[in-house]
């Protein structure tokens, strides 16, 4: 994603809820990649569908520009989880 002041908006299409995210918070998030791909890497937190995912990049203007509510990134928790086997 380029470095801009725009803003990345995430769709999830089969619960019509959309999110707003800052690209330099995805970034550090997803990595460095076009907003095409992060479709690809995002999932609904409502449904847990990848399928109906839709992402874009875009400057908000004039009300817009004050009314967007962004979701920011607090904290990267790192997990570690332990997988047994039966022998």
């Amino acid at each position: 994603m380029p470095t801009t002041r725009g803003v990345a908006g995430i769709r999830c299409a089969r619960c019509n809820v959309t999110r707003y995210y800052k690209p330099a918070e995805l970034r550090e998030v997803i990595g460095n990649v076009t907003i095409d791909e992060v479709r690809e890497k995002v999932r609904c937190q409502k449904c847990g569908s990848r399928e109906w995912m839709g992402a874009e990049l875009f400057h908000p203007t004039g009300e817009q520009a004050h009314t967007i509510r962004y979701r920011r990134l607090v904290q990267i928790r790192w997990e570690k989880r332990v997988i047994w086997r039966d022998e």
